[in-house]
């Protein structure tokens, strides 16, 4: 599987020291030398995200001031308004706290509100801000380290999630972070061929984010492209178990929580950044009910397209390239697009190993949006100093235009691959892969693996495998 890979230019290294010389140490370019860096870098992004948030920091987060400054957070207000400070076992037992999130996330919510000091109600959201920072930068670190591990061959792609500008932006919007770093943590089981530990945290991924359903889903489709069902079926099943006995709890005492974030979802108009808020911002707003109708339709359109690009490509699109399709067109139709939903892709640009000039083309336009969104907010409170809505449906287009062009480039990739059949490896030669996988990532035998590009690390139980069934469309 060959990729256009940019590498930066040997010169451009001299701002942290410059290439590696002739006469370097072989640890200077194992693993971990790769990894590492990426971390720190991690953390310093997501410090940099609190940074950006400073005026919220020391005066709160209230009225348009927040929208004015950019430094707009969910985290303060769900404390506020979902009275998350009373704890998580006021949350399990319906005993007052809730949040707007799926129950798994909206636990970890309420178990930080608990552990915030009494104090004045700003102090008690610096307190809370300042917790879930800390927490964000432990998932980003998390999820940088799982992406690289998904791909030890490919270990500096990881820097796509260190040093992404989306994730600067968003990271503490919301507690999304939480769910990327399960999905992040699955997708690694699966690369490891531990399908029963997939499927745990991909069950957990679900109960905390919705989306991984679809990284389910593109197990399944490639599962039956490959004929591999077998492990496809033992991580759906373990994924079942987790979702039952994460709920169980809330069935017993808080059953409302389990369905509040989808009840939410159904009754609410289009949101700010969806493509079915145009209408309203040009002056015709759709009714809710046609909203939701024409949402669900676009939501079907988008995994039967993305289960069409699995099954119908000459050669089997990698489980990277699946889920990126699959995630990408279900956020263009989607009801809303927040800006934090964007993480969701994040991990997914790094493990399918995008160029970065692609990568920073959608990021160029989300931080348009990022602004365009709050200016627009704040000035529906002062329309003589805010962002006309015309403009911001203009901010709004060029966002999802350069979210459909990352799926438009992993499409065009995996439809040009030629169907070419992997080499049968010799009996001196480990086929691809397969016996290499539990191998140390830092141990140079792993070098004597074939070609690496022939067979994506992510794909775990599904490299190497032909396939068994092709959908031709024409």
């Amino acid at each position: 599987m060959t990729r256009q890979r940019d590498v930066l230019p040997s010169s451009s290294l001299a701002v942290v020291g410059g290439p590696l010389g002739r006469h370097a140490s072989a640890r200077a370019t194992s693993w971990l030398a790769t990894v590492v860096p990426l971390l720190v870098a991690g953390a310093a992004t997501t410090a940099l995200s609190v940074v950006e948030r400073a005026h919220c920091v020391q005066k709160g987060w209230n009225g348009s001031d927040q929208f004015w400054h950019a430094c707009f957070s969910d985290l303060p207000a769900q404390y506020q308004l979902g009275n998350l400070g009373s704890g998580l076992a006021s949350y399990v037992g319906g005993d007052g706290a809730r949040a707007d999130h799926p129950v798994l996330t909206g636990a970890v919510m309420a178990w930080l509100g608990g552990l915030v000091p009494d104090g004045s109600l700003l102090d008690q959201t610096r307190w809370y801000f300042a917790l879930w920072a800390l927490l964000g930068a432990a998932l980003v670190v998390a999820t940088v380290y799982l992406t690289a591990a998904s791909r030890p061959y490919h270990a500096a792609d990881a820097a796509h999630v260190a040093l992404s500008p989306v994730l600067l932006l968003a990271a503490l919007v919301s507690p999304d972070l939480f769910g990327v770093a399960l999905a992040s943590a699955g997708l690694w089981a699966w690369a490891r061929r531990r399908p029963v530990v997939a499927g745990v945290l991909l069950g957990l991924a679900v109960v905390a984010r919705t989306y991984p359903l679809l990284i389910l889903l593109a197990l399944v489709v490639l599962g039956v492209r490959s004929g591999r069902l077998a492990a496809v079926r033992r991580t759906l099943l373990a994924a079942a178990g987790a979702v039952a006995i994460v709920m169980l709890p809330f069935l017993v005492g808080h059953p409302s929580a389990i369905l509040r974030s989808t009840q939410v979802w159904w009754d609410s108009a289009a949101g700010l950044g969806s493509v079915w808020m145009v209408p309203q911002l040009l002056g015709h707003p759709l009714p809710t009910g046609p909203t939701t109708l024409v949402t669900v339709v676009g939501l079907a359109v988008a995994v039967v397209a993305g289960t069409l690009f699995a099954l119908g490509t000459d050669r089997r699109p990698t489980v990277a390239e699946v889920v990126l399709v699959l995630v990408g067109l279900s956020l263009l139709a989607g009801k809303s697009f927040p800006v934090q939903a964007s993480l969701w892709l994040v991990p997914l640009v790094a493990l399918y190993g995008v160029r970065w000039r692609d990568h920073l083309v959608w990021a160029g336009a989300e931080a348009l949006h990022f602004l365009a969104v709050w200016l627009y907010v704040a000035g529906l409170s002062k329309p003589d100093r805010g962002l006309p809505a015309g403009w911001y449906a203009a901010f709004l287009l060029l966002r999802v235009a350069s979210v459909g062009y990352l799926v438009w480039r992993v499409w065009r990739t995996a439809s040009r691959r030629a169907p070419e059949p992997l080499p049968a490896p010799t009996p001196s030669e480990p086929g691809p892969l397969l016996d290499a996988a539990d191998q140390d990532p830092s141990d140079p035998a792993r070098t004597a693996v074939g070609d690496l590009d022939e067979v994506d690390e992510v794909d775990g139980e599904f490299a190497g495998a032909p396939d068994r069934l092709i959908v031709r469309l024409a």
